[in-house]
């Protein structure tokens, strides 16, 4: 039986989500309604890609009684609210990264999905990709000994100029926009908490992040240096060091490919969808989809890709960095 989705927002990542979905079998996922803050714009996104119920509000969305599961991917500062909001009428919710402004908010919303008895989950997208599972079995098998290094950079430089990403009354910063791709890499590698955190960056006049550079510790001389800016773009690149060789992940946070400890290239393609995507590799979005759908049919309330714990984890992560730096939201408060 299908997954049927709602899409909560009508912007550039829902664009990419939905045309991605468009890459499975309709038999398995098919896109009831979307929902935005603009009826015009929800038309004319419904329009574009065959949807039947257009909304110019997420509470309509929310009353949908076809509607299984909702994607949300508006402004940061809105997750929590509309992830509540969805989950109160019986909505199962997949939220964009970050789940929420802290990790206060991350909390709220898997303790009311778990009272609600209904599936929720982090889009980090990253975590459902072929090539993670090649990874972990990988590390798994002992292919690359002791794990005792990682370095993650990643950098969007058309964020600069974004809304979204300069104002702090956004929920903007580079910990929140794009901290959570070489966070969630390093904790996908080491599987625990960091012991220590240390991080600086450069704040704006408006007092969010430009950029951050944090070394995450977990013991035993393992350290992840991690670096994450939405004014440059660096190499965008993962390596994983370990007692037996090393591993290269170029674009870590959505890879079609790797080079091995042997230095072989191993390649997985994503296929052609109906319309051009907003962003790089957003085809992938269809291995996160496709997660989803196995969990809910499953009766499942968490994915083990990204779990609620672990979501957890990052957003504290999060948090500690934006502390060390400076960042302070009013959602902190």
């Amino acid at each position: 039986m299908a997954l049927k989705w709602g899409i909560a927002s009508a912007g550039k990542i829902a664009h990419d989500f939905v045309n991605a979905l468009g890459t499975l079998s309709e038999d398995e996922h098919q896109v009831v309604a979307v929902g935005a803050r603009d009826l015009n714009r929800s038309k004319e996104f419904a329009q574009r890609f065959g949807i039947p119920k257009a909304y110019g509000s997420y509470v309509e969305l929310a009353k949908d009684p076809n509607v299984e599961v909702v994607h949300i991917g508006m402004y940061n500062i809105h997750h929590m609210e509309v992830a509540l909001l969805m989950l109160e009428h019986g909505k199962h919710v997949l939220v964009e990264k970050p789940m929420g402004m802290n990790g206060k908010q991350v909390q709220k919303i898997f303790s009311y999905a778990k009272q609600k008895n209904l599936f929720a989950m982090e889009g980090i997208w990253s975590r459902s990709f072929p090539c993670y599972e090649y990874i972990r079995k990988q590390i798994d098998g002992g292919k690359l000994g002791d794990i005792v290094s990682v370095q993650v950079d990643f950098g969007a430089e058309g964020l600069k100029n974004e809304e979204r990403f300069i104002k702090k009354s956004l929920g903007g910063g580079s910990v929140l926009e794009v901290g959570v791709y070489p966070i969630q890499f390093a904790q996908f590698i080491f599987r625990s908490e960091p012991k220590s955190i240390k991080a600086n960056g450069t704040l704006n006049a408006d007092g969010i992040d430009l950029d951050m550079y944090a070394e995450l510790s977990y013991g035993g001389n393992k350290v992840a240096k991690i670096s994450a800016t939405g004014i440059a773009s660096p190499i965008n690149t993962a390596t994983i060091i370990g007692t037996k060789g090393t591993m290269t992940i170029p674009s870590f946070w959505c890879p079609t490919s790797l080079i091995d400890v042997d230095g072989s290239e191993k390649t997985w393609p994503l296929p052609k969808a109906k319309l051009e995507f907003n962003f790089t590799n957003s085809a992938g979005l269809r291995f996160e989809a496709d997660e989803v759908r196995k969990c809910i049919r499953a009766g499942k309330m968490e994915s083990d890709k990204v779990s609620h714990n672990e979501s957890l984890i990052i957003a504290r992560i999060e948090d500690e960095i934006r502390k060390q730096i400076g960042v302070k939201y009013s959602q902190d408060d």
